[in-house]
């Protein structure tokens, strides 16, 4: 699959998957630029890190250190709505993936667009925004989760869920990449809704108060 249409869908798709959480993405999209599979390369001389096994050996430690933290010092892994008006100070940890989560999603749209000849610029704003998309639905429902969950085994199972969603996510797109298109639109439609459901319960509770 080639054309600027099927690589926007693949970049803009791993951009969303990589906002849910990005490592299981870059591990998956650098193996299969490595095998030169399904359309995935990052020949770029700008973006060829992103294949590299240093790169991915990287990736994968800094997985390995995000569960560390988390599961030792009790860390939340995403942004809530609460913590993201508070600009995060309460959880670095969480502050910190959302930061790795906007930069893999805009790294890897632009390597997509560059190794296929296309300006990288649009890539780099695009993937920020789409990255940001996916943190917006996924950050306030596994925050609101862990929330209610009173049993942490089960509270800090949900990352593992958040990371297989991001997998099956940037498998999807990686096999078909239109899907990336598909894939926005879900999560756009969801973020619209979610927020048109908070704006009424506020202000139902306004009402209340009066």
């Amino acid at each position: 699959m080639h054309g600027l249409f099927f690589d926007i869908g693949l970049g803009a798709g791993l951009a969303v998957a990589c906002g849910l959480r990005p490592f299981l993405p870059l591990l998956l999209v650098g193996a299969l630029a490595r095998a030169h599979d399904l359309g995935v390369s990052f020949a770029g001389a700008s973006y060829h890190f992103l294949q590299s096994g240093w790169w991915l050996l990287a990736v994968a430690g800094a997985m390995v250190l995000a569960y560390a933290l988390q599961l030792t010092l009790r860390l939340s892994p995403t942004l809530g709505s609460r913590a993201r008006a508070a600009g995060a100070a309460a959880d670095p940890l969480a502050a910190s993936l959302a930061g790795l989560g906007l930069g893999a999603g805009a790294v890897v749209f632009a390597g997509t667009l560059s190794a296929h000849g296309e300006r990288v610029w649009p890539g780099l704003v695009g993937g920020i925004l789409l990255a940001a998309l996916g943190e917006r639905v996924a950050g306030p429902v596994i925050a609101g989760a862990r929330a209610r969950l009173t049993e942490r085994a089960v509270r800090e199972a949900l990352t593992l869920y958040l990371d297989l969603a991001a997998l099956l996510a940037a498998v999807l797109v990686a096999l078909l990449h239109p899907l990336g298109y598909v894939l926005i639109a879900l999560f756009a439609w969801f973020a619209v809704r979610t927020r048109n459901r908070g704006d009424g319960k506020y202000a139902g509770l306004r009402i209340l108060r009066r």
